[in-house]
């Protein structure tokens, strides 16, 4: 018994390692459904008891969705990204905003350091989208704008594990958005926090950067406590 036990275990491992694979190349998308058991046993050339153990791991560290009579989905790109997300949903508007204050503004700081001419006109390509899906009432497309600016800025930092904690965030921070937006009275394309903080990171001021960003989560947090 102990065995087959010792043999099996590195099996799984090896296959939880090219499943995980699958979804960090981007091979397998976010919130796409997975091929289905059969296929994958026959591609990966192993048991079914193997590769349920392997999804089974994956789906304990949220990287994986098994959804019953429907199949099994990507959630998150990574196990920070789908511990995170788990994390979220036990906690408030409040607490995550208090959260992000600490990554947004060292991001925004590494971003005024670091940032190219490119980052800076992809970010604002990003606001004029985010711009004409406001005024045109999509919100759902303004909301996805915003996040992939904010994104942005924490991939234009150069650090990569605060990138990847800050794409953690996303499932959430889009789900505010959305939300803010149905309370009606927003405004939905602010200067502060976003062209101000494009316009800092451009002139690599990292004070102004920092700044922006605490005009911008301030206002959030007033608007979520009203």
């Amino acid at each position: 018994m102990s065995l087959t036990t010792s043999h099996r275990a590195p099996l799984v491992d090896e296959i939880t390692a090219k499943l995980r694979e699958l979804i960090h190349s981007g091979e397998w998308q976010l919130q796409q459904r997975i091929p289905a058991e059969p296929e994958l046993m026959d591609t990966l050339g192993v048991s079914r008891g193997t590769l349920r153990e392997a999804i089974k791991a994956l789906a304990h560290s949220g990287m994986l969705e098994v959804r019953r009579g429907d199949g099994t989905y990507v959630r998150a790109t990574s196990e920070i990204s789908g511990a995170a997300q788990r994390m979220y949903r036990d906690h408030s508007q409040v607490h995550i905003l208090e959260v992000r204050v600490g990554l947004d503004t060292q991001a925004a700081r590494l971003a005024a350091r670091h940032a190219s001419a490119e980052d800076v006109a992809a970010m604002r390509g990003l606001l004029a989208a985010r711009r004409l899906a406001w005024l045109a009432g999509d919100y759902a497309g303004w909301a996805r704008a915003d996040w992939d600016f904010h994104v942005l800025v924490a991939r234009a930092s150069g650090n990569p594990l605060l990138h990847e904690l800050y794409v953690s965030f996303g499932e959430v921070f889009h789900a505010d958005l959305l939300r803010q937006q149905r309370k009606g009275g927003l405004q939905g394309l602010p200067h502060e926090g976003h062209g101000q903080l494009v316009e800092a990171i451009e002139a690599h001021d990292q004070t102004a950067a920092v700044e922006s960003v605490h005009r911008n989560l301030n206002s959030c947090a007033e608007w979520i406590q009203q």
